[in-house]
C-alpha cells in the first residue's frame, strides 16, 4: 500500500510543510508515504493514480471522524489498494476535478489554509496508521 498526499500549488510556509513531511516520515514505517506538489496545468491527476483511490479535500465533502477516517485506511490496507489525496491550492480545486474523485473529503467546517490542511491530513493519515498497528501515539 502507498499512500500519497499531493498539493495543488508550491510550499510556500517551510515551517508547516516541514510539520507534514514529519508526520508522512512516520507513517512511513507501516506503508509508503509521499508529498507532492502538482500543477494541474501540465498534469491530469487522475491519470497520474489511475487505479488509486482518489480522495479531494473539499469543504461541501464527506465529514469523517476519526473511527470513519481509520475505517477507510483499513480497508484500503487489507485491498492492497493505495490512497492518492488531493489539497486544493489558494484558488482551491480545479474544475471538473471534483466530479472525477473517489471521495470528496472535508477535514473540518472552518475555512483553513490549504497548507495548514496538510498538516492536519499528514497527521490524521498518522494517527489512522498507528491506530491500526497498535503503537501508543494516538492515546
Amino acid at each position: 500500500m502507498k499512500i500519497h498526499l499531493c498539493y495543488v500549488g508550491k510550499a510556500r510556509d517551510p515551517h508547516l510543510n516541514a510539520v507534514a513531511a514529519e508526520y508522512l516520515k512516520r507513517a512511513g514505517r507501516w506503508v509508503r508515504c509521499e508529498m507532492r506538489s502538482i500543477e494541474p496545468a501540465r498534469q491530469d491527476f487522475f491519470e497520474r493514480y489511475q487505479g488509486w483511490r482518489t480522495i479531494l479535500l473539499d469543504p461541501s465533502g464527506q465529514k469523517l471522524d476519526t473511527p470513519a477516517f481509520v475505517q477507510l485506511v483499513r480497508d484500503a490496507e487489507m485491498r492492497g489498494q493505495d490512497l492518492a489525496f488531493l489539497v486544493g491550492g489558494a484558488e482551491g480545486l480545479p474544475p471538473g476535478w471534483r466530479e472525477r474523485a473517489d471521495l470528496l473529503l472535508s477535514l473540518s467546517p472552518l475555512t483553513m489554509a490549504h497548507e495548514l490542511a496538510r498538516v492536519v491530513l499528514a497527521e490524521q493519515i498518522y494517527r489512522a496508521l498507528a491506530m491500526l498497528h497498535g503503537h501508543p501515539y494516538p492515546r
